[in-house]
């Protein structure tokens, strides 16, 4: 029997590459999707249900699955108020980890930010350290966090001043290597190629930095 898979945010840029992924892996039978507006694809593997995803926890009943693979992510530009940012890159990770603890799922696997950081000056950081701290305040048996550096790829939504920055990565990029290699952007394919791979394979490290998500697509 194959398994089950739920996404969050698969109406997203990365979520909805993930989402392409798994419906040719034959490994995964069903992908349950929890999303505010329908991702637009129909396909016997899809399961979509179109809910608040600030209530995830009154459809506890339907939040079962053997791994949750969590793409949440807002900008300052799309929700410059802070209190609605916390609730959205703060709130909606937490409570999935929760989820996954009160219903056994023993994968989560969440999308965090290079730079991360609970004691940063920086609202954008301090959210995503303590989004981080709180989801391995569950203990999931196997939780990982990937920590993209600017996550390139179009978006069908524009967001300039994100489209400046991609246009600097662009040619900063060939210039860091080293120890710097990890703030080179990268494109969401290897961030989906490392999410599957690490949601079917023990890894050794909890936070998974940009360049050594880069490093596990690359090589899977």
């Amino acid at each position: 029997m194959g398994k089950t898979a739920i996404i969050l945010g698969a109406t997203g840029l990365t979520g909805g590459l993930l989402l392409e992924q798994l419906l040719i892996d034959s490994r995964y039978e069903k992908i349950i999707l929890f999303s505010r507006r329908t991702c637009g694809l129909k396909h016997n593997k899809i399961e979509e249900h179109l809910v608040d995803l600030l209530d995830l926890t009154s459809h506890k009943n339907l939040f079962l699955a053997d791994e949750v693979y969590c793409c949440i992510g807002s900008t300052n530009a799309k929700t410059p108020n802070e209190e609605q940012y916390l609730e959205i890159d703060y709130g909606i990770p937490v409570i999935a980890a929760q989820l996954c603890k009160e219903n056994n799922i023993q994968t989560f696997i969440v999308i965090s930010a290079l730079g991360a950081n609970s004691k940063s000056k920086m609202f954008y950081n301090r959210t995503k350290g303590r989004m981080e701290e709180a989801v391995l305040r569950e203990k999931i048996t196997n939780t990982y966090i990937l920590q993209p550096a600017l996550i390139g790829g179009d978006r069908s939504e524009k967001r300039f001043g994100e489209s400046v920055a991609k246009l600097v990565m662009k040619m900063v990029n060939p210039f860091l290597f080293g120890s710097l290699s990890k703030y080179k952007s990268i494109h969401p394919i290897n961030i989906v190629k490392c999410m599957v791979f690490l949601a079917n394979n023990l890894y050794p490290t909890v936070r998974i930095p940009s360049d050594e998500i880069r490093k596990i697509a690359n090589n899977n």
